[in-house]
């Protein structure tokens, strides 16, 4: 008997984690998942393929974009296959038998904590601490039988390490959803037509020059989601926009790359999809 060889898929975080939880519900159960501490070492070993894939997350609806992300996809030559919106329940737990009370410190990744802001204003005892992870702040506390420290993570993690929920759906929207992202080293090959593109662009320093950039988008009927810039560290005063956009024509989409890359700067394609929101 054959056995079906398993998918590699790299994570940010240990299980337990809401990335663990995206690539189960994305990949099915039939997957091998392994863990690492940064997203530069996820990105890292998707690139060297000692994985197959990665799923990163890379903006929240509350918190916003994890703007390094985009430069960490971009430095390791990654291709955006897809996109995944999980929409995400912010707990604080502990060990079991503790009162809320009892709780001085609760540690996690800190965006969960930022997106929990108005819970620890409401708990001024309890001081949020960043930590690495959600999850894996849950795993200390299990394996050390740690008192007084408590977690925000998912109900997955406070099932999987045996904590209890002191506290639920803390975060301070509760119609809260993190995007996350599927990569990969090689360029995806698909037969659908995209409805999504994520792309870096550089503009030349120029008058107007992100101006004219937005009037190619919108001429093309490209409707932006996302827009970020940063500095070209080598080329003072000039700027790279990492940029998510939807796409209603396709033809329209490659003139519109190519006239930008032709007029204004270069273009680099992370990715064509299609759009999950």
């Amino acid at each position: 008997m054959i056995l079906e060889k398993k998918l590699k898929v790299a994570i940010q975080g240990v299980l337990g984690s809401f990335h663990h939880q995206v690539a189960q519900q994305y990949f099915g159960e039939n997957i091998e998942v392994f863990g690492y501490n940064t997203f530069e070492e996820v990105a890292k070993n998707v690139e060297n393929q000692v994985v197959d894939v990665a799923v990163m997350a890379i903006e929240n609806s509350i918190a916003g974009a994890i703007l390094p992300n985009y430069d960490i996809i971009d430095r390791h030559e990654l291709f955006v296959s897809d996109e995944y919106y999980l929409p995400i329940s912010h707990n604080l737990m502990a060990l079991p038998g503790q009162e809320l009370s009892a709780i001085t410190e609760a540690r996690s990744h800190p965006m969960a904590l930022l997106q929990c802001k108005k819970f620890f204003a409401e708990h001024p005892s309890i001081n949020p601490i960043d930590d690495v992870d959600t999850a894996y702040v849950a795993k200390i506390i299990s394996e050390q039988k740690i008192k007084g420290l408590a977690a925000v993570a998912s109900p997955k993690a406070a099932e999987f390490y045996g904590l209890e929920l002191l506290a639920e759906n803390i975060q301070t929207v509760k119609n809260n959803f993190t995007r996350f992202i599927i990569l990969q080293k090689d360029k995806p090959v698909s037969d659908a037509a995209p409805t999504k593109a994520s792309l870096k662009i550089t503009i030349k320093n120029q008058k107007g020059g992100l101006a004219k950039l937005l009037t190619v988008l919108s001429d093309n009927d490209l409707d932006l989601t996302k827009i970020q810039s940063i500095p070209v560290m080598s080329k003072p005063w000039e700027y790279s926009f990492f940029i998510d956009t939807l796409i209603s024509d396709v033809e329209k989409f490659n003139h519109a790359m190519d006239l930008i890359a032709s007029e204004y700067g270069s273009v680099k394609i992370f990715g064509t999809y299609q759009s999950r929101k």
